[in-house]
């Protein structure tokens, strides 16, 4: 039982209101009279929170199991304070009682927001310890910090580089560098509040952020300002517009009055950040200025009360008992980062040499990377149009029954959906935000479309397209995966600059709901999509390939998917083997010669004999119908047998990789658990409906260790299942157990997984174990990244990457990814980094391998020693003078060159390290 508070009072913090549910009555329990310090201490925490007796029982259940918990929670052992603090706020989520502030929980134990979200990531050391409403709402406070702190460090620099810290004596003794820096922050801080109910858009929070900027350097007076802000401003004045007159008006009178002048400011801004200026200009109208007439800003000095403006945030915090983003200005430590993670946040590229031509590769601050993301997809969509071009129109005229009323009635139609989903979404002062992210997808949607188009035209050499162009689900997954696009480039969250995924609420599969549309339909389309669209950034392949991924997974097996039809229906068919896909096949390279023409207008593919991947062209044209034989078998789907293909090798990638780090010694469980993971997803189907793929995965791991008596617990299985990309702790802590029910996966195992594949999972015990499934074909990609490091085969760990030229403004494309100052130090080997045309070479040689080298000069058969690989010459690389056999190719021969090399190198050090140690003992 947990300890109860003394009866007088104990620690509760001056001032502070008790808790309204907190009960006065009932007796202590004997051994509350032989409290502990720290027990006292837990009490006089629950008390400084005022937490309810049901909170502080449930905080105190949650402190025991994991503090008994063995090797967890190493450094914490001796720190009760922050634990208690955690359990507190744990059980608080959960039987949702909120009686505290997140700042103020961190306030009381003395911790930060970085630390606090570790230490709970360290007390997840069950499936029940943290529950997953507890993980979505740490999620939420996670996301929410990481956009307050970018924008906040953003707005710092910014304003230093808008104000003079020090102006000279023509300001107002009242009107300093520090009251305008609070009351912009705070300005800000209510607007984004009140006008985004989306916490975690980065995009839009730093375009608000911006209208924000503008408003106070309106209101400042020219000798604050630097250039070019003060030029601007003193024009304000000139033409009439000076700051005496703009107090004395409301703040209709002058939104309402806004001149070419006005937006020169904001036009300044926008330039300087890389920011859509149409975009930011519909921020300011829609929503900063509606901001500024409803809440009543009372002036002070010529700008808004800072003391008002606090108190209105302070309700609107305490609402929603979060973090309290006031205390970025003082610098608080709840709110610092961890000192490495700030360096590396700031750190700005420079050049090698002083001499070398400025490359303006910006550093990759989390509004930088944003913004360099969107200005690359608006560098492709800037040229394109939101109506069909002339060639779509060709292509719409030569089909039997002409689509194109059709395609631009469902445009306009989802449209309107769509702007008023995101709209309830994000804020309804966001709508035509919405509408202008809706039009640009409509863009890249009429682009690919030609582009898809005219690569069916030269594939199957025909012109009319009827069938595929009046198909409603191809053009609806079409339009929503360019829309998807969009929303994804413009949902860069602040915690993505180090590439990984993270999820916010417009994040996919958001768009298949707003369109009504499923997820095994979209997917038929992304492929194709990518193929079409050359000029995709490498995140939004990895993107797409990702939502590629989830629909795998899980999406495409929800009960109202139309795949479990598909594969009925391919079971039900006369004279077909009773599965969807055969096995015999996963040895065979996955073809992707298929078209989203083929997946769409499936069932396609002409049976063929056993083993067979060849898949025929599917007919878009209008034609009559052709009789097959009686003698033939009905067709099989595409769409499923290219689903299944892909769903295992997803599947097997995953094991391989979890078996890696569980069942090292023990590598021959791998293919009995493969088989039985593969015999599930062909046979128990059923077993995946409302499920994830890696639930099925664990529970076949487990089952197989466990009748070849191998110990390996659920708790080991998960705690690595945990450190995999892209999960999610969900997949294991809530598993649909029946309908309505849900309960951890042992749960699932033991009532479902169990009972269901019981006598099969017994037959690997046996002599006479089942046949083993064969070990799906492992492919690269199908999606290759233009800038992706590729391995050098015969096992040396050498890597080439493509020549990469550093980008300029002038050349159009921005990508994160060129080249960094760690990028520039890796692709040195040895020397200062090189000219282009040196890398060019590397690229030559590499490229072709039946390229004949030209040697410059005779290569000496002894050995020189070298410290370093040189590139200046060419043929000067091959200084070992090594013998090679008569059939290598010259890459072969290259490659064993500089593994020669290499190794030679690491014994010379070796060498020189032993005749040190030799010397030093003499």
């Amino acid at each position: 039982m947990p300890p109860k508070p003394p009866r007088k009072g104990g620690a509760a913090a001056k001032g502070q209101r008790a808790s309204p549910d907190r009960g006065t009555g009932g007796t202590p329990p004997p051994a509350a009279a032989r409290l502990e310090f720290g027990e006292t201490d837990f009490v006089a925490l629950c008390d400084t929170l005022r937490v309810s007796d049901i909170v502080r029982a449930n905080a105190w259940k949650t402190y025991e199991k994991v503090s008994s918990a063995d090797g967890t929670l190493v450094g914490y052992s001796e720190k009760k304070k922050d634990l208690w603090g955690i359990c507190i706020f744990i059980a608080a989520v959960d039987l949702d009682e909120m009686t505290f502030t997140f700042t103020e929980l961190l306030k009381s134990i003395g911790m930060s927001v970085c630390t606090c979200f570790r230490l709970l990531r360290e007390m997840d050391v069950n499936m029940d310890t943290i529950s997953t409403k507890v993980d979505s709402n740490v999620s939420r406070l996670n996301k929410k910090y990481d956009v307050l702190s970018a924008l906040y460090h953003k707005f710092e620099r910014t304003c230093g580089l808008i104000y003079i810290i020090q102006p000279s004596s023509q300001t107002s003794a009242e009107l300093s560098f520090p009251l305008v820096l609070k009351t912009s922050w705070i300005t800000f801080l209510l607007a984004k509040g009140k006008v985004l109910q989306m916490e975690d858009d980065l995009v839009i929070s730093f375009q608000l952020l911006l209208c924000v900027l503008d408003y106070f350097i309106k209101l400042s007076p020219p000798a604050m300002l630097k250039e070019p802000y003060k030029s601007h401003v003193s024009a304000m004045s000139i033409n009439g517009s000076t700051r005496a007159p703009r107090r004395s008006q409301n703040r209709s009178t002058r939104t309402s009055k806004q001149t070419d002048t006005d937006t020169k400011v904001i036009e300044v801004l926008c330039k300087e950040y890389g920011c859509n200026l149409d975009e930011v200009k519909n921020v300011y109208f829609t929503s900063f200025i509606p901001f500024l007439n409803s809440v009543g800003i009372v002036t002070s000095n010529g700008l808004p009360e800072v003391e008002d403006l606090s108190r209105q945030y302070e309700e609107l915090y305490l609402k929603n008992k979060d973090i309290d983003a006031r205390l970025f200005l003082d610098n608080d430590e709840t709110l610092q980062r961890n000192h490495i993670e700030c360096l590396q946040l700031e750190r700005t590229p420079r050049k090698n040499n002083p001499d070398e031509e400025l490359n303006l590769i910006l550093p990759q601050t989390p509004v930088r990377a944003a913004m360099n993301t969107i200005q690359q997809l608006m560098m492709i969509l800037n040229s394109a149009s939101d109506k069909p071009s002339d060639n779509l129109i060709s292509y719409f005229n030569n089909c039997t029954v002409n689509p194109k009323e059709s395609i631009l009635a469902r445009v306009e139609n989802l449209g309107n959906i769509f702007k008023e989903k995101f709209a309830k979404a994000v804020g309804q002062g966001c709508a035509e935000i919405g509408s202008q992210r809706y039009k640009l997808g409509v863009r890249l949607y009429y682009r690919v479309m030609e582009s898809m188009l005219k690569s069916e035209e030269e594939r199957l050499s025909v012109h009319n397209f009827s069938k595929l162009l009046n198909n409603n689900i191809f053009h609806t997954s079409l339009l929503a995966c360019a829309v998807e696009v969009v929303m994804a480039t413009y949902g860069r969250n602040a915690s993505q600059s180090d590439g990984t995924s993270t999820e916010t609420d417009l994040s996919f599969p958001w768009i298949l709901n707003v369109l009504d549309l499923k997820a095994f339909d979209f997917y038929k389309v992304i492929e194709s999509f990518i193929k079409a669209e050359p000029s995709l950034t490498r995140e939004m392949i990895k993107h797409l390939e990702r939502c590629e991924h989830r629909i795998m997974e899980s999406l495409a097996w929800q009960s109202d998917s139309s795949l479990f039809d598909l594969i009925k229906q391919s079971k039900e068919r006369e004279g077909q083997v009773d599965q969807p896909e055969p096995t015999c096949s996963l040895n065979f390279p996955l073809q992707h010669n298929h078209t989203a023409a083929d997946l769409y207008l499936s069932p396609v593919r002409s049976p063929k004999k056993k083993g067979s991947t060849a898949l025929n062209p599917i007919p878009i044209i209008d034609a009559q119908p052709v009789l097959a034989p009686q003698t033939q078998k009905p067709q099989k789907s595409t769409s499923l047998s290219l689903f299944y293909k892909k769903v295992y090798r997803l599947a097997y990638l995953r094991l391989n990789t979890l078996c890696l780090r569980l069942l090292f010694d023990h590598p021959e469980l791998e293919h009995l658990i493969w088989t039985l993971f593969q015999h599930t997803l062909q046979n128990e189907y059923e077993l995946m409906k409302d499920r994830h793929l890696d639930q099925i995965m664990m529970c076949s791991m487990y089952g197989i260790c466990k009748v070849k008596n191998v110990d390996l617990r659920f708790k080991i299985i998960v705690t690595a299942y945990k450190e995999l990309t892209n999960t999610n702790q969900e997949t294991f802590k809530r598993v649909l157990i029946r309908e309505g029910q849900y309960d951890s996966i042992i749960v699932f195992y033991n009532l479902v997984f169990m009972q269901k594949l019981k006598t099969n999972i017994l037959q690997y015990a046996s002599n006479r174990p089942p046949t083993l499934s064969p070990i799906p074909h492992i492919p690269r990609s199908p999606y290759k990244f233009s800038n992706s490091p590729l391995r050098v085969p015969a096992g040396s760990n050498i890597y080439i990457s493509p020549l990469k030229s550093p980008y300029k403004f002038s050349e159009g494309m921005l990508s994160p990814t060129k080249m960094t100052p760690r990028s520039r130090i890796l692709v040195s080997i040895g020397e200062s980094f090189g000219t282009s045309e040196k890398f060019q070479k590397i690229n030559q040689m590499v490229g072709s391998s039946d390229r004949q080298l030209k040697r410059s000069a005779e290569v000496s058969t002894a050995p020189k020693p070298l410290k370093r690989l040189r590139f200046d010459i060419e043929g000067q690389d091959e200084a070992d003078g090594s013998k090679h056999l008569p059939g290598e190719s010259k890459f072969q021969q290259k490659l064993a060159e500089m593994t020669s090399t290499r190794t030679r190198m690491q014994k010379q050090k070796l060498n020189d390290g032993t005749d040190t140690s030799a010397t030093e003992e003499k």
